[in-house]
């Protein structure tokens, strides 16, 4: 239980941090969904759950982080 309890939080601190992907929200929900979707999907499988219901997860979340982050929020400096 504790694995999977610490599975679900880095997929979340992952989803977060990449949530700011785009710049308007449809792109943020787009990318986030998909970086969700395989995260989810690789940590189903990792933790002997199911990666298609892994997937569904993170790609629900990860698209409903990126829908409702905003891009001057994350501000990583100049290259």
């Amino acid at each position: 239980m504790a694995r999977k309890l610490i599975a679900v939080s880095a997929l979340f601190g992952m989803l977060l941090a990449l949530a700011g992907c785009g710049y308007n929200p449809g792109t943020r929900a787009l990318s986030g969904g998909a970086i969700g979707a395989g995260t989810g999907a690789v940590i189903g499988a990792a933790t002997g759950g199911s990666p298609a219901v892994g997937a569904l997860v993170g790609g629900a979340v990860g698209a409903l982080g990126g829908a409702l982050t905003n891009p001057n929020l994350i501000n990583l400096g100049s290259p």
